[in-house]
């Protein structure tokens, strides 16, 4: 049966060359199998058949039986008609059935006298109820009113100018279920399946399609959810367990000088008790003999790169080095800047290294990660270049992770004779759901506590018609000694519109604040420039910081108040946090300031409304899981969800997936090496999934 799921899509009936061509093409259909996991997007109830009576203008979808009694035509234009037939049900009640193209068709194809099952949504025109457009079947084949639940399917303008609308796929899918006559065999083992109640998998493939009642419809949708999310889990928490098995950790038992001398004497403030719940987790992992694999995750200000130095230093006093790779030069820098402030009076050699870093200065840096003299390397990608070898690498920093691909994260690996430590950190909340699912070989340590002394942001929502009295406001600011971010929506650095607006907008506010001094800084300018352009906003020599995207990383001025984002519904919600992120670094009040036009879809409308509600990262991240998805949410295509879940929805499914993930770790603890008969088909399954198109390495 496998086999016939294989089958070349162009060999079942009504397909051929040219539908292959474009299913293939628009939908990644190229086989049986494919079409039957190209699932419905809805149902509509076909089961009951209304008597004409019973419609109203406000009712969604409705089938009648009845008879053609006449056809009419009306002249619109010189090339175009409307075509209207009158149809009465077996009460003599009549209504209308309108159409504006293809109304030839009808008149040829449909018969006066004969009884047809009439499917459309129903209006009101002229005092009578019409359906435009409608489906309609010869009752005597009762090929959708004996079929309960009508499936519809996405398709794209490609496959409908060419005539495969949802009506084609679903004959298609129907043709297809008639071929598999034998029962598709069992992808989950029999003890999971009682366990959980779930339907076989040959039930649900056929009635995620063609379901009698609601009832039937959500078994199979939970049945098949179910093994998506389990299969996903499944290989990450095996992926995982090989790790752990595989690879033996540095074992870093010793708290010595290095700690305990920064800790005494350097500590800026006392930790939070989150940081010094997460410091435990992580000294706990790297005295355990095995490899720490840790996200970390914090909001903007939790204190993320303090704990990760304070773990670094205990690689250090066990006679290794650290590393800390940003995804940027500028995010690289602080945290160069960060560290050394922290280190200072401290007998420990810092190093930076980024593509800018060439010649005799780059070799020096590189000669000391050989011999060990350089204790902590900061960097970009330029860290995982093979000309970068460490004397003896312990530990790894990896800062905002969703910026770098699984690959990247593992070549840190090779330039140590055991796998180094891994502490992922990221700033990004990310929801408990999709965690499971982008980091699910990680274990995960939250910073949910501010340090003392922050207040929360204040954020407000004005109308760019409100511009002048907001001018009014920074001024107030910029006088008692603060400075501000004006923030331009450069998207895409390609954007020359958006550039031109940021250089004419920069102009303007130049004349609006003559008596302020005012930067620019944007990602095509040279990085000495944009550096120099930043600096004199660190050290207070400009006010304000006309700005795109570039700051939403690796900007720590605790002087700036006041966050500005104009066009704030171009944004997304985790970005316009970040971007929050850079005020309120201080001790007094900040606020950040979203400006939109008046006019707002209402998507946009509630990502507003939850920025001006909330500080909270983690509702935030929920939030924008739940508006756009896991596929829209920034990086996660690099961060490892190379794969689309068919039919689960990560926003939505969380207890599923919990489940899912339970289930697969009490295989994994029973059969950690993957070799138990009793499992033999689900690790024969998982092998069949890695050898599809989706990347499943990608996942781990």
């Amino acid at each position: 049966m496998n086999n016939l799921l294989q089958q070349d899509i162009q060999y079942l009936s009504g397909v051929g060359p040219s539908r292959k061509k474009l299913l293939g093409e628009e939908l990644g259909i190229t086989t049986y199998g494919d079409l039957l996991q190209y699932y419905p997007y809805k149902h509509v109830d076909r089961s009951r058949l209304y008597n004409i009576h019973e419609l109203t203008g406000d009712m969604p979808f409705v089938q009648v039986k009845g008879r053609i009694l006449s056809f009419e035509t009306f002249k619109m234009s010189a090339r175009k008609e409307r075509v209207v037939a009158h149809f009465a049900d077996d009460y003599g009640r009549v209504m209308d059935l309108t159409w504006f193209n293809g109304g030839k068709y009808a008149k040829q194809n449909y018969t006066i006298g004969k009884e047809y099952i009439v499917f459309g949504r129903p209006n009101v025109f002229n005092g009578r109820i019409n359906v435009t457009h409608p489906d309609i079947d010869a009752a005597d084949k009762l090929e959708l009113s004996a079929m309960g639940m009508q499936p519809y399917y996405n398709t794209t303008e490609k496959m409908k100018k060419a005539g495969l609308n949802s009506r084609s796929i679903e004959r298609l899918t129907k043709t297809l279920l008639e071929v598999l006559k034998q029962p598709l065999p069992e992808t989950l083992p029999d003890f999971i399946v009682q366990k959980l109640h779930l339907m076989s998998r040959d039930d649900s493939l056929h009635k995620i399609h063609y379901p009698q009642n609601v009832k039937e419809l959500e078994q199979a949708r939970v049945r098949l959810k179910f093994e998506e999310l389990f299969y996903v889990q499944l290989n990450i928490l095996r992926y995982a367990s090989d790790q752990r098995r595989k690879y033996r950790g540095y074992v870093f038992t010793k708290v010595g000088d290095c700690f305990n001398g920064f800790y005494h004497n350097n500590l800026p403030f006392s930790l939070t008790e989150a940081q010094k719940r997460v410091i435990r987790e992580i000294r706990k992992d790297m005295g355990s003999g095995r490899q720490m694999n840790r996200l970390l995750q914090g909001d903007v200000g939790s204190g993320k790169t303090l704990v990760a130095l304070m773990s670094m230093l205990i690689a250090l006093d066990n006679g290794y080095q650290a590393c800390i790779m940003a995804p940027t030069e500028i995010l690289a820098e602080q945290h160069l800047q960060t560290i050394m402030g922290f280190l200072r009076d401290m007998d420990i050699r810092v190093a930076l290294l980024t593509g800018i870093v060439k010649g005799k200065r780059r070799q020096e840096i590189l000669d000391g990660l050989l011999d060990g003299t350089v204790q902590i390397l900061v960097g970009t990608h330029a860290v995982i270049e093979d000309t970068v070898q460490f004397a003896r690498l312990g530990m790894v920093v990896v800062d905002e992770q969703h910026r770098f691909g699984v690959a990247q994260r593992a070549k840190l690996w090779n330039k140590s004779q055991n796998p180094p430590h891994v502490l992922v950190m990221t700033a990004t909340p990310i929801p408990r759901t999709l965690a499971m699912t982008l980091y699910g070989d990680l274990d995960v340590s939250v910073i949910d506590e501010l340090p003392p002394g922050r207040k929360p942001i204040v954020t407000q929502h004005v109308f760019d018609r409100s511009l002048p009295s907001l001018y009014d406001s920074i001024r107030r600011q910029i006088h008692q000694g603060r400075q501000v971010y004006i923030v331009f929506p450069l998207i895409e650095e390609s954007e020359k519109s958006d550039l031109k607006n940021l250089e004419d907008g920069f102009e303007v506010l130049r004349q609006v604040f003559p008596e302020f001094r005012l930067s620019k800084v944007h990602g095509k300018m040279k990085p000495a420039d944009k550096e120099a352009e930043m600096q004199k906003f660190v050290h207070g020599d400009t006010q304000i910081l006309v700005a795109t995207t570039v700051i939403e990383v690796g900007v720590n001025v605790p002087n700036a108040s006041v966050m500005v984002i104009l066009e704030a519904q171009r944004f997304g919600l985790s970005q316009l946090h970040q971007l929050r992120g850079r005020v309120g670094r201080g001790a007094e009040q900040s606020y950040c300031i979203l400006v939109t036009g008046y006019k707002l879809a209402e998507a946009t409308r509630k990502r507003i409304d939850i920025m001006c509600e909330t500080n909270d990262g983690f509702r935030i991240a929920e939030a924008d899981l739940k508006l756009r998805g896991p596929g829209d949410l920034e990086g996660t295509q690099q961060s490892g969800m190379a794969f689309d879940l068919k039919i689960a929805d990560i926003a939505r499914d969380g207890q599923l997936l919990q489940m899912a993930r339970d289930e697969a770790q009490a295989i994994i603890d029973a059969d950690p090496t993957c070799t138990s008969e009793r499992y033999a088909l689900l690790w024969r399954r998982l092998r069949e999934l890695r050898k599809t198109n989706i990347n499943w390495a990608a996942i781990s």
